[in-house]
C-alpha cells in the first residue's frame, strides 16, 4: 500500500511536496481554501514584483534621453495594471494545477484541521471529509502582522495586499518598515511619481543588511526625494478622509496621503487543530522543529512561512521537496540538508540587492578572519552601455582555503548575479574557480570574475 500523504495549503512548499512524494509513488491529497500556488506568493510576491517590474520600465522610459532616444512622457494605467497582476496570478495558479493533476495528485478544495496526528479533517463547503494519513505536511503560510496601534481599512491605511496596486497613488506615502518589504514599497511607489517617507526604526534602512548595501540604497533613495525618517518607531496612525498622520514614539509625527505597514507577518496556524494532534507551540510558533523539518510529532511536518524559517518562496519549494524526500526514505541514502545559511535572498529595489552565505559585518562580529574583496560595477563595460554604473559586487572568503564564504551585490540584475555565488557558497568553491571561469564579455557578472580575483 502507497504512503498516504495529506499536505494543507498548496503554497510553493505544498506544491513542491506534493509533486515530489508523487513521483516517488506516495499517494497525496493535498488541502487549499484559496489558490494553488500560495496566498503569500499569488497574492504578495507575484503581484509585488510584476507592479515593481512596471515602475522600472517607467523609471527606463524616463531616462531613456541619456541612451539617444526621443520619448515621451510615460503614465500609469492601474486598471491595465490590476488587469496584468490578476491574469499572471490566474496563470501561475493554473500551471500548478495542470502539474499537481499530471503527478496524479488529489486537489480537495476546503479548510482542513488535525483531528489528531493521523487525521485531518476538511471543511469543503458541501460537507467534511476526513483523510487518514501517514505523514502531514501543513503549509498553510502567513498574513501581513497588523499591530494594536493601527487599524487598516484598505483606503488610506494599507497592508501589504493593499497595495498591488492600492485604489489610488498615494500623492505622499507613508511606509511604516524599512525591511525587505518596505524599501520595495518605496521604491514601487516613488518610482510610479509619489512623494514617500519611509520611517525607519533604526539608523540605516535593511537593518540585516551590509551596510555598504544599505548606503547606495539609501543614496538613490534620497535622489528620488524620499525621506529618510531615522531612529523613529510608528506607534500611532490617525486618519480622516483626506490623509493620514503617522505619530512616531519620539514625538515627531508625518502627514501624508496613506499609510502603508510592511512590519513583518505572522504564521496561520489558527484552527489547523495542531494542540490536537499533539504538536507543540510556543506564542503561535511551532516549537521544535529538526532539519527534516519534522514537529515534535516526528510524522507531522512544517514548510514555508508558517514554519518560521526564511520568509522565501524559493526556501520554501526546497522545504517542500525535503521534506518529500525525508518522507519517502530517501534520506537513508545520499540526502544534502537545507542550509538556511547558504539561501540566496534578493531585495527587488532599484538598484537590486542581493546576499548569499557570510556577511562581512558578521564574520567580523564573529572574529573570523576573512578576505573581503569588492568591485564597482563602474568598471565594466556592460554598466557604461546600460547608463547604469551604481553599485558593486563584494565576495567575502576564507584567506587560507580561498573558499567562498559568502558575496553580497548591490545594482543592476543582482537577484540573477547572485546564483553564482549561491552555486560557489553551496558546494564549497573556491574564488579562483570563479576567476578562472571564462564569462561573457560585455557582461555585468565581469564583475564576479573580477572580484573573485
Amino acid at each position: 500500500m502507497a504512503l498516504r500523504l495529506v499536505i494543507v495549503g498548496g503554497g510553493p512548499a505544498g506544491v513542491q511536496a506534493a509533486t515530489t512524494a508523487a513521483r516517488l509513488g506516495a499517494e497525496v491529497t493535498l488541502v487549499e481554501r484559496d489558490v494553488v500556488g500560495g496566498a503569500a506568493h499569488l497574492w504578495d510576491c507575484v503581484p509585488s514584483k510584476a507592479v515593481i517590474a512596471t515602475g522600472e520600465r517607467l523609471q527606463d522610459v524616463a531616462a531613456a534621453e541619456a541612451l539617444g532616444l526621443l520619448v515621451q512622457p510615460a503614465s500609469v494605467d492601474l486598471d491595465a495594471l490590476r488587469r496584468r497582476v490578476r491574469e499572471l496570478s490566474e496563470r501561475i495558479e493554473r500551471q500548478n494545477l495542470q502539474l499537481l493533476e499530471s503527478q496524479g495528485v488529489r486537489i480537495l478544495r476546503g479548510t482542513g484541521r488535525l483531528l489528531d496526528e493521523h487525521t485531518v479533517e476538511v471543511d469543503h463547503g458541501g460537507g467534511t471529509e476526513r483523510l487518514s494519513a501517514d505523514a502531514i505536511v501543513v503549509s498553510t503560510g502567513s498574513r501581513p502582522r497588523v499591530p494594536e496601534w493601527a487599524a487598516p481599512d484598505g483606503v488610506r491605511v494599507l497592508t501589504t495586499r493593499d497595495a498591488y496596486p492600492p485604489p489610488e497613488l498615494p500623492e505622499h506615502l507613508v511606509v511604516v518598515g524599512s525591511g525587505v518589504t518596505g524599501v520595495e514599497f518605496v521604491h514601487m511607489f516613488s518610482s510610479f511619481g509619489s512623494r514617500v517617507t519611509l520611517i525607519v526604526s533604526r539608523q540605516q534602512v535593511l537593518p540585516s543588511k551590509d551596510p555598504e548595501v544599505a548606503a547606495v540604497l539609501e543614496e538613490d533613495f534620497l535622489r528620488r526625494g524620499v525621506q529618510l525618517l531615522k531612529g523613529a518607531r510608528a506607534t500611532g496612525v490617525d486618519q480622516s478622509p483626506d490623509g493620514v498622520v503617522v505619530r512616531c514614539d519620539d514625538g515627531r509625527s508625518v502627514t501624508g496621503s496613506h499609510c502603508l505597514l510592511a512590519i513583518g507577518s505572522m504564521p496561520n496556524v489558527e484552527g489547523l487543530g495542531l494542540e490536537s494532534a499533539g504538536v507543540e507551540l510556543d506564542d503561535g510558533w511551532v516549537r521544535t522543529l529538526d532539519h527534516h523539518m519534522r514537529t515534535n510529532v516526528q510524522h507531522i511536518y512544517l514548510a514555508g512561512d508558517v514554519s518560521g524559517k526564511l520568509p522565501l518562496s524559493s526556501v520554501a519549494t526546497m522545504q517542500g521537496r525535503k521534506i518529500a524526500e525525508h518522507v519517502m526514505g530517501l534520506h537513508q541514502v545520499d540526502h544534502r540538508h537545507l542550509d538556511y545559511d547558504k539561501a540566496a535572498s534578493a531585495i527587488f529595489t532599484d538598484p537590486e540587492v542581493a546576499d548569499v552565505g557570510l556577511a562581512e559585518a558578521d564574520a567580523f562580529a564573529e572574529g573570523r578572519k576573512v578576505r573581503v574583496t569588492k568591485v564597482p560595477f563602474a568598471s565594466t563595460a556592460r554598466a557604461l552601455i546600460d547608463g547604469d554604473s551604481r553599485g558593486f559586487v563584494k565576495i567575502v572568503s576564507d584567506p587560507a582555503t580561498g573558499v567562498i564564504l559568502g558575496g553580497s551585490i548591490v545594482g543592476r540584475q543582482a537577484a540573477e548575479l547572485i546564483s553564482v555565488l549561491a552555486v560557489a557558497v553551496t558546494n564549497g568553491l573556491r574564488a579562483s574557480d570563479v576567476a578562472e571561469s571564462i564569462f561573457v564579455h560585455p557582461a555585468l557578472a565581469e564583475a564576479l570574475s573580477d572580484a573573485a580575483e
